[in-house]
């Protein structure tokens, strides 16, 4: 249930529609869909599908939503965006999707053994840089090799690892809540 609430709030809240319009929309009472959007609820498979037509998502969605891909941008890779009036450039690693909410940690590693997390809320996508180092990071059975400068991001809600391959490692991580 806990799979199913997260998906049904994090669709409601990308397309902007409030709880009430949501249940309108599916033919369902205001008070059943707080309810399955808190996992209090027991949906049935057309309570499920009726919620992905209202949402225009896949009902797959809803039951087993996509998990992000691991996604890698190598130092002076990017969309880069330059400044006119200064030495300044920006580029996007990721954008936020609606609803998100983000931590910011700065680690700091050593070599030797290494983090190894368990599987975070359902929904969770960490994004780490590289600042100093030499690291493996990412999913526990996939992690990548990064060199100061690169930018990963991976499903949070599966066993990830983080580790040092050089003294005096650090990044900056955010972990991304949907």
């Amino acid at each position: 249930m806990g799979t199913i609430a997260a998906s049904i709030r994090r669709e409601r809240i990308r397309t902007g529609l409030s709880l009430t319009e949501v249940a309108r929309r599916a033919g369902i009472a205001k008070s059943t869909l707080s309810q399955l959007e808190n996992g209090t609820g027991n949906p049935s498979v057309e309570t499920l599908w009726a919620l992905g037509v209202a949402l225009g998502v896949p009902f797959s969605h809803l039951v087993d939503p996509p998990r992000p891909v691991t996604r890698v941008i190598r130092a002076g890779e990017g969309p880069a965006t330059r400044s006119e009036r200064a030495d300044y450039t920006a580029v996007v690693l990721a954008t936020c999707p609606p609803g998100a909410r983000r931590d910011i940690y700065r680690i700091l590693i050593e070599p030797g053994e290494p983090r190894v997390s368990d599987p975070h809320m359902p929904g969770t996508v960490e994004h780490a840089v590289l600042a100093t180092g030499h690291a493996l990071i990412g999913p526990a059975d996939a992690p990548e090799e990064l060199h100061p400068g690169d930018y990963i991001s991976y499903p949070g809600d599966a066993p990830h690892t983080f580790r040092a391959l050089a003294p005096d490692t650090s990044a900056v991580m955010v972990m991304e809540h949907i």
